[in-house]
């Protein structure tokens, strides 16, 4: 599978370990930053790995900052982007098979490298179960965000 995955400064270090992971597990990897740890700001890597997603770059895509809050409001102002802050291998795995999350946003500072790995296998393996119920959820869900995307006047 090919996986998008960004941090900030404050998520440097996890990204590191989360990507050699992914390669492990012979997935593909697309790195969109940050390069270093020098200071920087979640939402140009949040807004970059949620962009690599809406233009199917990537079938998944994992967002690393301090505590994952900052990068999960960022990805989820973009249209299509279904993002949560996941801290275990139940809640990853569950909100793609009911609510088919497609980026997980996770926190260097509120995780351990070893439950990072078993979020990220769980979130990597898990699949939309696609059972009538939680299709129309989603379904609900896009028309929420479609009909704001109507009202809404973007600049070019």
């Amino acid at each position: 599978m090919k996986i998008a995955i960004g941090s900030d400064h404050g998520g440097f270090a996890l990204k590191g370990t989360i990507i050699s992971f992914l390669k492990e597990e012979g997935h593909t990897v697309i790195d969109l930053g940050a390069y270093t740890d020098e200071p920087s700001d979640y939402p140009d890597y949040a807004k970059a790995v949620a962009l690599a997603l809406v233009a199917r770059k990537a079938q998944k895509g994992i967002i690393v900052c301090g505590s994952g809050v900052g990068a999960c409001i960022t990805a989820n102002k973009i249209p299509g982007i279904r993002a949560a802050i996941c801290h275990d291998a139940y809640s990853a795995r569950q909100g793609v098979e009911h609510d088919d999350m497609n980026l997980l946003c996770l926190g260097e500072r509120v995780i351990g490298r070893e439950i990072a790995r078993e979020v990220v296998r769980n979130f990597v393996l898990a699949r939309f179960s696609g059972k009538p119920k939680y299709k129309k959820r989603l379904e609900k869900l896009k028309e929420i965000e479609n009909s704001y995307l109507k009202k809404c006047k973007f600049p070019s």
